[in-house]
Protein backbone atom coordinates (compact mmCIF):
# COMPACT_ATOMS: atom_id res chain seq x y z
CA UNK A 1 0.00 0.00 0.00
CA UNK A 2 1.55 3.37 -0.58
CA UNK A 3 2.51 5.62 1.89
CA UNK A 4 -0.13 8.44 0.37
CA UNK A 5 -3.06 6.38 1.03
CA UNK A 6 -4.89 8.47 3.54
CA UNK A 7 -5.32 5.61 6.18
CA UNK A 8 -1.40 5.89 6.55
CA UNK A 9 -2.10 9.46 7.51
CA UNK A 10 -1.62 10.11 11.14
CA UNK A 11 -4.30 13.19 11.88
CA UNK A 12 -4.55 15.36 14.98
CA UNK A 13 -7.80 17.90 15.07
CA UNK A 14 -8.23 17.26 11.05
CA UNK A 15 -4.44 18.26 9.90
CA UNK A 16 -2.03 15.88 9.26
CA UNK A 17 0.92 15.31 11.72
CA UNK A 18 4.09 13.68 10.92
CA UNK A 19 7.60 12.70 12.38
CA UNK A 20 10.98 12.69 11.64
CA UNK A 21 13.54 11.64 14.69
CA UNK A 22 12.89 14.32 17.44
CA UNK A 23 10.64 16.63 15.37
CA UNK A 24 7.31 16.71 14.61
CA UNK A 25 4.91 18.60 11.99
CA UNK A 26 2.09 19.64 12.12
CA UNK A 27 -0.09 20.82 10.15
CA UNK A 28 0.10 21.11 5.50
CA UNK A 29 3.03 22.45 3.65
CA UNK A 30 0.53 23.58 1.27
CA UNK A 31 -0.90 25.80 4.24
CA UNK A 32 0.48 29.08 4.84
CA UNK A 33 1.60 28.14 8.36
CA UNK A 34 2.98 25.06 9.48
CA UNK A 35 4.10 23.98 13.34
CA UNK A 36 7.07 22.60 13.63
CA UNK A 37 7.95 20.59 17.77
CA UNK A 38 11.31 19.49 18.49
CA UNK A 39 11.00 17.20 21.33
CA UNK A 40 14.21 18.51 23.57
CA UNK A 41 14.31 16.13 26.62
CA UNK A 42 12.67 12.98 27.35
CA UNK A 43 12.48 10.53 30.39
CA UNK A 44 12.25 6.28 30.68
CA UNK A 45 8.66 5.55 31.89
CA UNK A 46 8.74 1.87 31.94
CA UNK A 47 10.35 1.28 28.84
CA UNK A 48 9.30 3.99 26.79
CA UNK A 49 10.73 7.08 26.00
CA UNK A 50 8.57 10.58 27.08
CA UNK A 51 8.66 13.85 26.10
CA UNK A 52 9.21 16.01 29.09
CA UNK A 53 10.55 19.17 27.13
CA UNK A 54 9.08 20.13 23.91
CA UNK A 55 9.60 23.67 21.69
CA UNK A 56 6.88 24.72 19.33
CA UNK A 57 7.18 26.91 16.30
CA UNK A 58 4.89 28.86 14.47
CA UNK A 59 6.56 28.86 10.80
CA UNK A 60 5.69 30.51 7.51
CA UNK A 61 5.70 27.48 4.97
CA UNK A 62 7.27 29.93 2.29
CA UNK A 63 10.50 28.23 0.81
CA UNK A 64 11.89 31.22 -0.38
CA UNK A 65 12.31 32.37 2.72
CA UNK A 66 15.50 31.52 5.28
CA UNK A 67 14.71 29.74 8.19
CA UNK A 68 15.13 31.71 10.90
CA UNK A 69 12.49 34.64 9.08
CA UNK A 70 9.94 31.33 8.54
CA UNK A 71 9.70 31.60 12.68
CA UNK A 72 6.22 33.68 13.35
CA UNK A 73 6.53 32.99 17.36
CA UNK A 74 8.15 29.76 19.36
CA UNK A 75 7.86 28.74 23.08
CA UNK A 76 8.43 25.81 25.22
CA UNK A 77 6.23 23.45 26.91
CA UNK A 78 6.40 20.65 29.29
CA UNK A 79 5.36 17.51 27.84
CA UNK A 80 4.27 16.22 24.66
CA UNK A 81 0.49 17.06 25.37
CA UNK A 82 0.96 20.68 26.50
CA UNK A 83 3.17 21.06 23.45
CA UNK A 84 0.10 19.57 21.23
CA UNK A 85 -2.72 22.01 22.94
CA UNK A 86 -0.55 25.17 21.95
CA UNK A 87 0.23 24.13 18.34
CA UNK A 88 -3.27 23.14 17.70
CA UNK A 89 -4.49 26.84 18.82
CA UNK A 90 -1.68 28.55 17.28
CA UNK A 91 -2.17 26.90 13.74
CA UNK A 92 -6.01 27.04 14.21
CA UNK A 93 -5.44 31.13 14.73
CA UNK A 94 -2.85 31.92 12.19
CA UNK A 95 -4.74 30.01 9.12
CA UNK A 96 -7.98 31.63 10.03
CA UNK A 97 -6.53 35.17 10.16
CA UNK A 98 -7.33 37.42 7.11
Amino acid sequence: MPATNRKDVLEYRGRPLRRKDNILYYGSMSDKYIIMMQVMDTKKVDDMDVATRVTVQLQYTDPDLKSRDRVVKRTEKNGLYAAMDVAAVWLERALSAK
